[in-house]
């Protein structure tokens, strides 16, 4: 049975024969009223910090689940972008790569066609020395024939004035 500070407060007693005072009576339940009320009081008020702190401590929880949540996809988004990285960086090196191929391909043709260039140029100076040695040669020999040409008139020439002086 719940009782209220008015239930005490209206309590009768039969009286009797050498009863209890009514007048202590009524104040000694008047006191436990007071007293009750002021527990009653106190109980209500504990029981709304109760509910309170219920639900503070319920938002607390709802909170922590969130930074959990929280800490979890941000968690995933950095090894996501961990990934990305690793994966964009791979994706560098392989271009880097393909390029340095294609560079150390194109050095290596340019080589090998300055090396077909040399050796042509090295067969070109081939013909043209012996084209000139050839050509020096025939002048030489003109030379030597206009040489003995002009010895050979010389010589004539000595004859013919020998012979014209024993003329």
């Amino acid at each position: 049975m719940k009782m209220t500070p008015l239930d005490i407060q209206q309590q009768q007693f039969k009286i009797k024969f050498r009863g209890f005072d009514v007048r202590e009576v009524d104040t000694f339940l008047e006191q436990m009223a007071d007293a009750f009320e002021s527990l009653q009081s106190e109980n209500i008020r504990l029981h709304q910090e109760i509910k309170r702190l219920q639900l503070e401590a319920k938002g607390y929880r709802e909170r922590e689940e969130s930074f959990k949540r929280a800490m979890l996809n941000s968690q995933k988004v950095l090894e996501q972008m961990k990934e990305n990285a690793r994966k964009s960086a791979e994706l560098v090196v392989a271009e880097a790569e393909v390029k340095a191929e294609k560079i150390l391909n194109r050095a290596q043709n340019r080589l090998s066609q300055l090396h077909e260039d040399i050796a042509e140029l090295k067969r070109q100076r081939s013909q043209i020395e012996v084209q000139i040695r050839s050509v020096i040669e025939g002048h030489s020999k003109l030379l030597e024939i206009g040489k003995e040409e002009s010895r050979i008139r010389e010589e004539e020439d000595g004859k013919l004035k020998l012979f014209k002086q024993s003329e």
